[in-house]
């Protein structure tokens, strides 16, 4: 299955690369995905009935809408910090714990964090994220892992995982 899975998806990553619907460019392609399925479906996708299920797709737009909105806001917040006279930074690292399991979701939610304006993870070591982050609001881990992680978090479990 899951060989037939990467098929598709370069199937559909070649049209999408050359943007023509046309017998000899389907063939071609076919044959592409083919020789991609065979030397490259061994080593990906080892659950893939997880692309069958159209509930992750819906949380997958959920989760681009809360991420935008959000990197949205910490613009605003940077922007804040640097234009005010006074420069209110309190910057630290900061140690967030993650309940996520699968490698793809961490690096999923540690690229999030470091697209975030104002936060950048500096390491992954377990379930544990050392973040630095340009305003340490409380010192109790609780509080910053729910400010740093909380909203994507939640959303990345429920299609990634």
């Amino acid at each position: 299955m899951r060989y037939v899975a990467i098929f598709i998806l370069s199937l559909i990553f070649w049209l999408l690369i050359t943007f023509r619907i046309t017998v000899p460019n389907i063939i071609v392609g076919s044959i592409a995905a083919a020789i991609c399925s065979a030397i490259f479906g061994r080593y990906y996708f080892h659950n893939v009935y997880k692309f069958l299920q159209p509930q992750r797709y819906f949380w997958f737009l959920v989760y681009l809408v809360i991420f935008i909105w959000e990197c949205i806001k910490a613009n605003f917040d940077v922007a804040y910090r640097v234009l005010h006279p006074a420069m209110p930074i309190k910057p630290g690292i900061v140690k967030v714990k993650t309940t996520l399991k699968s490698d793809f979701a961490k690096t999923l939610l540690a690229n999030s964090i470091t697209m975030t304006p104002g936060t950048i993870t500096v390491d992954v070591i377990n379930d544990d994220f050392y973040v630095h982050w340009i305003y340490v609001y409380s010192d109790d881990p609780s509080v910053y892992t729910h400010r740093i992680t909380g909203k994507f978090e939640k959303y990345i479990k429920r299609f990634a995982e």
